[in-house]
């Protein structure tokens, strides 16, 4: 049961799921050497059709652009990421995905893809399906 720390448990029972499968999936991760939030970035990344800016990481991520900053010197001193001179302002660099951040990256999402796999094994296609319906009616009613 949900430690009640909002005024409805149905909020506490999402916040506490949600927290208990990124420390699954953290925890498996781990175990090869990423973690939630380098997956977030290097999907990121992989996603963009052109090399991003870090604002444009930071704003995609919702993260403040110091923390995007720690991620990004963090990759690239693992020689996931480069950052490049922007062609158009020379102040700015870009970030990019080396080789290495490609195949990092894709070993990344099977490891993120099994875990959740498995931390939802219990819910058969037509559960999934009800619970993104009734996620989906709470985002409808929050926008």
């Amino acid at each position: 049961m949900a430690v009640q720390g909002s005024s409805d448990i149905l909020i506490d029972e999402l916040y506490e799921t949600t927290n208990q499968l990124r420390q699954f999936v953290e925890g498996r991760l781990r175990e090869k050497g990423a973690s939630v939030a380098r997956l977030r970035a290097l999907r990121m990344l992989a996603r963009a059709r052109q090399p991003l800016r870090m604002r444009d990481l930071s704003d995609m991520a919702g993260i403040a652009a110091r923390t995007a900053t720690a991620i990004v010197d963090s990759l690239e001193r693992d020689g996931l990421v480069e950052r490049v001179r922007h062609p158009h302002d020379r102040r700015a660099f870009l970030l990019r995905l080396t080789d290495e951040g490609v195949r990092c990256h894709r070993e990344a999402e099977e490891v993120d893809r099994l875990a959740l796999a498995e931390a939802t094994a219990a819910l058969d296609a037509a559960d999934r399906e009800h619970l993104r319906t009734l996620l989906a009616r709470i985002r409808d009613h929050t926008v």
